[in-house]
């Protein structure tokens, strides 16, 4: 194997082909050797008299490149040891450095005096895009599959290569504000229609015709942008209306969705501001000084751990025993066809896998079969593929029809009685062998699983609602649950392409068990008279998705009751109810279960208008003389999660501060610019998070006490990917 990342080839007519193929990986990155072999191909088109043009395309089938190599970068190398004193630069000045030298590779293609193409024969994203907007020419394989982005923010960081600069002076500040802001992709009909591809063709032929437009245009070797007579799509500067309109709204509307949280929104604003008034030369600089401070802020660091590195380790298999050979889901018995049951068998027909949607009764089954229907009509689904999906899902009443499943889900009434009774029935016919999943969100998988002959072939598998959207399941593993079992629901996980975590046995498990916290603290601030606005609002602008009071509706008093109740009566005179509980009996009194009947903390008017918190709530709840302040709210939702996640830790629900963050950014939705509750904890320091929750503690009752393993972390200065690094070390 050559560890030459892009191959040069010199045709008669003197046009260079740079064919890039990185060595070892699945997909082109940018990496050292991308960087290295491109800086000497540009090299060689400037000086070598021979090469007229240059063409750049792939020569993997996976796409042209597909941006940054995230899990090589280490930006806190930068500031790393000067022998103990202080480095003489800041720790963005170093970044700065290290990056910007892409930067300048890419105005150094676009400024060397030849013309060169970019045959782009599939996906082309993040510094992927960039490599071809520096181009002078870009031919596109005419395939909708194919997408074109700038994804740079969804991970905390902006474009670093010319991005936030090429972008919209080919489509105009606005439209490329839209797409980078909200890291959109584009496909090759769309990027030809806003300018930014010039040509489409079949996908055998862009290298030819990208040699083609190299050969015709012996002097294209110059930017639109680098002409005297440049225009700007759609104007440019502080003095022209439509630019300053741009970003008075932009700024608003951006401020209006992160709520300030988000770094890397405010710098690519800035970024595009103030570089589009600038000359190419000096504009690389300012996004580079932008992307500088943004990576060295610990926000970005921690969003590309959890939401890049931790999540493709996760899909890949992080947590799948070894030893276990592949075990695909050919027939998967679904138990309950509601929501739940319903939203489980789309997405699993959806994955090629033949499903047996079983319920009580044949109008709940076909129901079931309809919810797929109906949501694949709203998406305009081909016909032929909807029907090949619908195919798949066989709704029936007789559980005979599980025969030969290898793969039970049951996602039955919440009750330990009704779980145990489908169970039985279950094994019944296709035996204790058979892998059986509980989709429960709150009862110990280890007490379920007793239904089941064979307890090691009995595990948790977790959906969130509605299952089509919501990335994330959660694996749980009973006391007695075996590898077999594990293996085969990550593996079914992977087929319906959602990302796993895998967490052991609990009461409400690692999800819901913290995510009830946040719930309960709202009920709590509602019950002490804290206006219920300003829980909402509060929870919301601390990068929540909906306020606790909102999401308790969505869910159902009603559940939270019952969850209660059962909860009650499993742990009889252990069991300890939480502040909020007086507040569900009231509104359960009342008649108010929630969205579910149209009433519950928000009203839902039968005439379509947006919901709104009931009138009638501080009537109820009186509201206090004395309101909190909105940094004290936010301080109690926070750290009410945060100090039940660091339980989970501590009483080995969790085993890793990967799982826990990804637990929480995917299932409940914990703030994301944060990395995670764990990332959180030791970004803050966890010194500083134990001494907020003993000052907690001591307003508001032993819910918030840290558990002593924070207490030890404190002491000795540790953080938990501290902690995780060095014990993989260890093994």
């Amino acid at each position: 194997m050559t560890d030459t990342a892009i191959a040069q080839d010199l045709d008669a007519d003197g046009i260079l082909l740079l064919t890039i193929d990185c060595p070892g990986l699945s997909m082109n990155v940018i990496n050292e050797g991308l960087t290295r072999d491109l800086a000497a191909a540009v090299e060689r088109i400037r000086t070598d008299e021979a090469v007229r043009g240059a063409v750049i395309t792939s020569g993997k089938a996976s796409g042209f490149v597909a941006g940054a190599d995230l899990k090589g970068m280490n930006f806190a190398a930068a500031s790393a040891g000067t022998g103990g004193a202080a480095p003489a630069k800041s720790k963005a000045a170093l970044i700065f450095e290290a990056t910007f030298g892409l930067n300048r590779l890419l105005r150094d293609l676009e400024t060397c005096g030849k013309p060169v193409a970019a045959a782009v024969n599939g996906l082309a994203l993040g510094g992927g895009l960039e490599i071809a907007l520096a181009c002078h020419y870009r031919v596109v394989a005419d395939d909708p599959k194919i997408t074109l982005g700038l994804p740079e923010v969804l991970v905390g960081l902006l474009p670093g290569a010319g991005g936030t600069q090429r972008l919209p002076r080919l489509m105009g500040a606005q439209n490329a504000l839209m797409y980078i802001l909200q890291g959109k992709n584009m496909s090759p009909k769309e990027a030809l229609g806003f300018g930014v591809v010039q040509e489409l063709c079949p996908r055998e032929e862009v290298v030819a015709r990208a040699k083609a437009w190299v050969k015709a245009n012996p002097k294209g070797g110059i930017q639109p942008w680098d002409r005297k007579d440049f225009k700007f799509p759609g104007g440019v500067g502080h003095m022209n209306p439509a630019y300053a309109q741009t970003f008075i709204g932009g700024t608003a509307i951006a401020h209006r969705q992160s709520f300030g949280n988000l770094n890397q929104v405010k710098a690519i604003l800035s970024a595009v501001y103030e570089g589009c008034q600038l000359p190419m030369d000096t504009a690389i600089r300012v996004e580079s000084k932008y992307f500088a401070r943004v990576a060295a802020d610990p926000q970005a660091g921690n969003m590309i751990r959890s939401l890049f590195v931790s999540k493709q380790a996760a899909e890949k298999g992080a947590r799948r025993p070894k030893d276990e050979p592949a075990a695909p889901v050919r027939k998967l018995g679904m138990l309950g066809a509601g929501l739940m049951g319903a939203g489980i068998a789309m997405v699993s027909a959806q994955a090629g896998i033949e499903v047996v949607l079983l319920d009580r009764d044949m109008d709940s089954a076909e129901k079931g079969k309809r919810y797929t229907e109906e949501r694949l009509r709203k998406r305009n689904t081909d016909p032929g593929r909807m029907a090949e999906i619908l195919r798949r899902i066989h709704p029936t009443t007789d559980y005979a029809d599980l025969a030969g499943c290898d793969l039970i889900i049951e996602a039955v009434f919440e009750d330990r009685a009704v779980k145990a009774d489908v169970t039985k029935a279950t094994e019944a016919i296709v035996g204790a062998e058979t892998i059986f999943g509980s989709n429960t969100s709150t009862l110990p998988i280890t007490g379920l699983a007793e239904a089941w002959g064979r307890p090691e072939n009995f595990i948790g598998i977790h959906f969130f609602s509605p299952v089509e959207r919501m990335p994330l399941v959660e694996i749980i593993m009973g006391q007695k649950t075996g590898p077999r079992a594990l293996a085969k629901a990550l593996d079914y996980v992977a087929q319906i392409r959602k990302t796993p975590i895998v967490v052991n046995d609990s009461r409400g498990f690692y999800t819901s068990r913290s995510f009830g916290t946040f719930v309960q603290e709202g009920l709590a601030l509602l019950g002490e008279g804290v206006k219920p606005a300003l829980i909402e609002n509060v929870a919301r602008q601390m990068g929540m998705p909906v306020g606790p009071l909102a999401v308790n509706d969505e869910v159902g008093l009603d559940l939270s009751w019952k969850v209660a109740q059962q909860t009650r009566k499993d742990l009889g005179d252990q069991y300890r109810g939480g502040p909020g509980e007086g507040v569900i009996e009231k509104m359960m009194a009342l008649g108010r279960h929630g969205r579910k009947n149209g009433k519950g903390f928000y009203v839902y008017p039968e005439d379509g208008r947006p919901k709104f918190l009931w009138p009638e709530l501080s009537a109820h709840f009186p509201l206090a003389a004395s309101q909190p302040t909105p940094a004290e709210v936010k301080e109690r939702l926070l750290y009410r999660q945060l100090v039940e996640c660091a339980r989970c830790f501590a009483e080995g629900v969790l085993e890793t501060p990967e799982d826990g963050d990804l637990g929480a950014i995917f299932g409940w939705g914990f703030a994301p610019f944060t990395g995670g509750p764990f990332s959180h904890m030791d970004t803050v320091g966890i010194g500083q998070v134990v001494a907020t929750l003993d000052r907690l503690t001591a307003a508001h009752g032993d819910r918030f006490a840290p558990p002593p393993l924070l207490r030890g972390m404190a002491a000795r200065g540790e953080t938990f990917y501290g902690r995780a690094a060095a014990q993989r070390k260890v093994a």
